[in-house]
């Protein structure tokens, strides 16, 4: 009787506790929040050179290294922040990256010498390199993927006249902060990513157990450095790509399986959807710079009218290359390639010949679908190219091909239009 009573009150306390609910995929909207302002920030300084030239006491070709030193940190930034959530796990990534971003914005913000804002430039772009890894490898699809990639083109799109228009009412500080809106995103997914994963919903991977490649991710950085300084300074910068991209051959021989992993360089899914992505982005970006000038030199508009009409072809080319992301699963590999090439190609050859103003729009929305649509898709495409414990480092070479269309872009628009 005693035996009995004691194991009745006894059993609660050994009864197991319930388990948490199993949660579903991290929501994309929550992704597209942690990924995408960083490429409002990106863009917001574009019409207001001169402003924040003036308020640092440096010319307006010196204030141009914002935009430089935030394409080099996003460029850099993606694969080894990637690398770091490869080892370390997502929380670490998510933490360093918030860090950077807060750090960078408040140099921003308070600063008055132009090399403490590079500084923070670098910084909200680190981080914000390091939120697009993370973001990128929680999607899963191609079709949450084109959320977060048609979100990049529409406020990527929105940023110059976002940034001119926060400068007018506020002051410029405050449009090369707006990339700090991401870090309303971070606690959501740190939950969604810790929380137990329903079947089938996508997680970011457990950190890897082999050795961080310092050395690797080193040459890699040199490598980089080099090409986003090519526009700059052509032979110093060549040559030293050339150094860095024999020495990084070397080392890859030497250790396959680190920074830079032997594999994906000879996946020819990996280096098709690369390549074919760095072709497009450069292309769309050449358009970007361009197209307002030839509507200006071509069509006789005049400022506010091209910049209107840019936008509306931007905005209209980001929300279609959603449309493509989300059918691509039932278009096939090939078929998706051909779309993104043959639009991407019919966009340059048309902005190259047309003299009309709604041609060379849409030329400019054409580049843009390609382009976004290219990150959307080709980016799950290269993920799928490698093991589960490589995904991440997939991802942050892919979108640094990426970067670097973005970075050749605007010298390809100076040498063949903005220069004549």
């Amino acid at each position: 009787m005693t035996t009995a009573t004691t194991a009745t009150t006894q059993s609660p306390a050994h009864s197991p506790a319930p388990a948490a609910p199993a949660r579903g995929p991290v929501p994309a909207l929550w992704l597209a929040l942690l990924a995408t302002p960083v490429a409002a920030g990106a863009n917001a300084p574009v019409l207001i050179l001169p402003d924040m030239a003036g308020a640092l006491g440096a010319g307006t070709s010196a204030a141009t290294w914002l935009v430089a030193a935030f394409a080099w940190a996003m460029a850099v930034g993606t694969p080894l922040l990637a690398g770091l959530l490869r080892h370390r796990g997502l929380r670490a990534v998510l933490r360093l990256s918030s860090v950077l971003v807060l750090g960078g914005t408040l140099l921003v913000a308070a600063s008055p010498w132009l090399p403490l804002t590079l500084v923070g430039r670098a910084a909200q772009a680190a981080g914000g390199a390091g939120l697009v890894a993370a973001a990128m490898s929680l999607a899963g699809s191609a079709r949450r993927m084109g959320v977060i990639s048609a979100g990049f083109g529409i406020l990527g799109a929105a940023g110059p006249l976002l940034g001119a228009q926060l400068a007018q009412a506020v002051s410029w500080r405050l449009s090369l902060s707006v990339s700090v809106i991401a870090l309303l995103a971070v606690p959501a997914v740190a939950r969604y990513a810790q929380a137990p994963t329903a079947s089938g919903a996508a997680k970011a991977p457990a950190p890897a157990r082999d050795r961080f490649d310092a050395r690797g991710a080193g040459l890699l950085t040199a490598l980089v450095t080099a090409l986003v300084l090519l526009p700059h300074a052509p032979s110093a910068a060549l040559a030293s790509a050339a150094v860095a991209a024999v020495l990084l051959a070397l080392h890859v021989r030497r250790r396959p399986q680190g920074f830079v992993p032997e594999a994906l360089l000879r996946s020819p899914r990996f280096l098709a959807s690369a390549l074919l992505a760095l072709g497009l982005s450069a292309s769309y970006f050449t358009l970007l710079f361009s197209v307002p000038r030839l509507l200006a030199d071509r069509a006789g508009w005049d400022t506010g009218a091209a910049g209107s009409g840019q936008l509306a072809a931007l905005l209209t080319g980001s929300a279609l290359s959603w449309l493509l992301a989300a059918a691509s699963a039932r278009m096939g590999r090939t078929a998706v390639r051909a779309v993104l090439a043959g639009v991407g190609t019919l966009a340059a050859v048309t902005a190259a010949a047309a003299d009309q103003g709604p041609l060379l729009l849409a030329a400019t929305a054409g580049a843009v679908f390609a382009a976004t649509g290219a990150n959307a898709v080709l980016s799950t495409h290269a993920a799928s190219s490698a093991p589960d414990s490589q995904r991440p480092t997939a991802i942050g070479l892919f979108v640094l091909c990426y970067q670097l269309g973005g970075a050749f872009g605007p010298a390809v628009a100076a040498a063949l239009v903005l220069g004549a």
